[in-house]
């Protein structure tokens, strides 16, 4: 049986042989295997100002231009080099790309990993490929694909899934993040990280901190349990962190990844998803209705709201789920309770409560039909008035057009159900400051960041502010107990996202020591090479 060195192969490449002595030297402080990337090497490869730095083992790699390196020679150079790399006793591993590894012979105790990259599509004969590859003399198969829809991602796990020799198989870009860790989960026996981040090898390719961070890889095998976030965008959202944090804290053997899904593809990608696995999904924007339409089952918020934020796997199909509703009614119930309780007043009901939504999206509708069901008095109002309109009339309430929403003069509460304000428009407000005044509620469901300019413009105007991370908080701590069976501590969340979106974050060995694990049951469960344990993703 084939023993990997690491996991995790953190791909170092730098264009002077100074910088990446240094690289080589940072990386193995992190990584016990390395790619080193001999095609970004301005100059001749020089192995001996190399082999000094050699602290763990190293995969040598020489790629071509049109896989997606920087080899400016021709390819019988690059030939010479790759056998000189093999010689030269730096490596214990080279990469061949399948088209010239039958021109390469195998030499002493170096594997070979036989690659196959596409740049520009997952090709139909892409089963035909590989195929052809396991005649090849490889220790290793390796399957890079730019994958660009939900059938591109089914095809990719599914010969992961089969695959009878050592095999790495992952989709490239946006749409194929989640299949580079599930590789592991199939079998793989690593997948590449990047060490530097801001040095962009391959697309959608993780960095070796996200690893440290947020995805324990160390500890995924085939009993693992996925759990998977849908929406589009998801490269912003803190869930990853926060479900795997509190997976590794109750000793759960799962992982949580993100899988953007562009608006209108939401079945197809459960549909691709199907054969991983996947336990459960959280939904997010732009497709919390069409998570209703999906389901089989439906909670009666999601069906009577028509949203839902969660998709629990049943035999027959999805129970949807809607936790954002008793989410954004507890923190605003909150909110005003401690309003009350310090202007020494008795807090009002929401039946006495005027409330003005801005949007009329999953998460508008979510909040719409919970406030609805106590009492309050509701105006809805989008940039879409026809969406309004129609959200206004299944409610039963008002409606306004989005250019006269400055001109409703009966609000107690201001809730923002629009993206304005998300990371990276962070400058930008739904409703201009001077509509905002003392004793009004103001209530953003963005989070990221928390404070959003609505928030700093209401608080400047002396306005009550609930932050979006309140509702993140408790919709999660509820999709994580339907998930899991556990009913999580709220605090040790809000202690987790809060870290998490702040640069002055510290270590989450702190968390393992919360846990009851030892450094090494820490560093099994998602910890580095090295000791030092998962560390919570800085904002």
């Amino acid at each position: 049986m084939l023993e990997a060195p690491d996991r995790v192969c953190a791909v170092v490449a730098r264009t002077r042989h100074k910088m990446m002595q240094v690289e080589l030297r940072e990386a193995a402080r992190k990584a016990k295997f390395i790619e080193v990337r001999l095609d970004f090497l301005a100059k001749a490869v020089d192995f001996k100002r190399l082999q000094p730095h050699k602290e763990c083992a190293w995969l040598g790699t020489i790629r071509r231009p049109a896989d997606g390196g920087r080899w400016p020679a021709s390819d019988a150079e690059r030939l010479t080099v790759l056998r000189q790399a093999i010689v030269s006793g730096c490596f214990e591993w080279v990469d061949l790309e399948t088209d010239v590894a039958d021109q390469v012979r195998r030499f002493g105790s170096v594997k070979r990993v036989i690659s196959y990259h596409n740049m520009t599509e997952t090709p139909d004969d892409l089963d035909g490929i590989y195929d052809e590859m396991l005649k090849q003399d490889g220790d290793v198969f390796k399957l890079a694909v730019l994958t660009k829809t939900p059938d591109d991602v089914k095809r990719v796990i599914a010969l992961q899934k089969r695959a009878t020799k050592p095999t790495i198989a992952f989709g490239m870009g946006d749409f194929g993040y989640a299949t580079r860790v599930l590789a592991l989960k199939h079998g793989a026996p690593w997948i590449y990280a990047l060490f530097n981040r801001d040095r962009e090898l391959a697309p959608g390719m993780p960095a070796v901190d996200d690893f440290r961070t947020t995805y324990p890889v160390r500890s995924i095998n085939a009993d693992t349990k996925v759990y998977c976030l849908l929406g589009d965008p998801v490269g912003h959202s803190y869930s990853p962190i926060l479900h795997n944090h509190m997976f590794l804290r109750h000793k759960l053997n799962a992982v949580y990844l993100p899988v953007r899904t562009p608006n209108g593809k939401l079945a197809e990608m459960t549909a691709a998803l199907e054969q991983v696995p996947v336990s459960g999904y959280s939904v997010t924007i732009p497709h919390k209705e069409a998570a209703v339409e999906a389901a089989t089952e439906w909670e009666p918020t999601a069906k009577s709201s028509g949203s839902a934020n969660t998709l629990l796997a049943t035999p027959n199909g999805f129970l949807a789920v809607n936790t954002d509703s008793p989410a954004a009614v507890g923190a605003l119930r909150d909110a005003l309770d401690a309003k009350a309780a310090a202007d020494g007043t008795t807090a009002p009901e929401f039946g006495q409560q005027f409330v003005l939504i801005l949007g009329a999206g999953g998460a508008a509708r979510a909040i719409a039909f919970a406030l609805q069901r106590v009492g309050a008095h509701i105006t809805i109002t989008s940039r879409t008035a026809e969406r309004a309109e129609k959200l206004a009339s299944e409610i039963g309430c008002k409606w306004c057009d989005w250019a006269a929403r400055h001109g409703v003069s009966q609000c107690d509460i201001l809730i923002n159900c629009t993206p304005v304000g998300m990371h990276p428009n962070v400058d930008e407000s739904p409703i201009h400051a001077s509509f905002l005044k003392p004793g009004l509620t103001v209530f953003d469901t963005v989070y990221t960041p928390e404070r959003t300019q609505l928030l700093r413009d209401a608080e400047a105007r002396r306005s009550n502010i609930v932050s979006g991370v309140e509702m993140f908080v408790r919709q999660a701590a509820a999709q994580f107990e339907l998930f899991t069976g556990i009913s999580p501590n709220l605090d040790q969340m809000r202690e987790l996202l809060r870290k998490a979106m702040s640069p002055l974050t510290r270590a989450i060995q702190e968390e393992a020591e919360k846990s009851g694990l030892t450094e090494a049951e820490a560093d099994e469960q998602g910890g580095e090479a090295g000791g030092e344990g998962w560390k919570i993703k800085q904002g």
